[in-house]
């Protein structure tokens, strides 16, 4: 433990107050020795890390326990099967700073339970550059993270119906179409009709009376 509070730059005293507040995991005993190791090390760095940013004791705690009941890597990423999706991996204090003031504990286990975020080590791995890009800056533009989580849940479902409707005319219709044929073709379909709903959505916006308009028309 003092080899620990050394590298970690923070006193006995204050590793044994983590320890008690569950802000690092139980050493490794082997008889009455207790083994800390890399592991722990970065747990601690974390927890200062986190600390300096503003975050509370409390708030650690919470954010510790949802990435240690989260999915590994291996099953968020679902290793081996195709994907365009390039996924990035992040500390703790990184993604803090990715969604300030919104990476509470409720948001980042609503992102686990999607499949957005999943855990390795003391490492937190993204699914998808592209999704943790845009959901920042939607943040940053004022919505928040709970509602583009919860926008990502909703759109999941109208994306999981398109992908099954392609497959199954593809399969239908053609006799040699791979994943390498199918995604250029089925997101170019997506990409064109969700173009012209925006379009027609905005127009029916720019048309409809405003709720103060009293005229009348005859």
């Amino acid at each position: 433990m003092e080899e620990l509070a050394k590298e970690a730059g923070i006193s006995v005293r204050t590793l044994r107050f983590y320890r008690e507040r569950g802000l690092i995991p139980p050493p490794r005993r082997e008889g009455r020795i207790a083994w800390y190791d890399d592991h722990h090390l970065a747990r601690l760095r974390t927890v200062t890390g986190l600390l300096e940013r503003g975050h509370t004791l409390n708030g650690i705690a919470d954010l510790a326990a949802t990435f240690d009941s989260g999915r590994d890597v291996a099953e968020v990423l679902g290793l081996g099967e195709p994907t365009e999706e390039v996924p990035v991996r992040l500390s703790p204090e990184q993604l803090a700073d990715y969604f300030e003031g919104e990476a509470t504990p409720e948001n980042l286990a609503a992102a686990l339970d999607l499949g957005y975020l999943g855990t390795d080590g003391d490492e937190i791995v993204h699914i998808s550059r592209r999704l943790l890009d845009v959901s920042a800056e939607l943040v940053r533009e004022g919505v928040p993270l709970a509602t583009v989580l919860d926008t990502g849940r909703r759109v999941r479902e109208h994306a999981d119906a398109l992908a099954e409707l392609f497959v199954e005319v593809l399969r239908a219709h053609t006799a040699e179409q791979g994943p390498a044929q199918l995604r250029p073709l089925a997101r170019a379909v997506v990409d064109a009709e969700l173009s012209m709903a925006l379009d027609r959505r905005l127009r029916r916006d720019d048309t409809a009376p405003h709720p103060d308009d009293t005229r009348t028309g005859t």
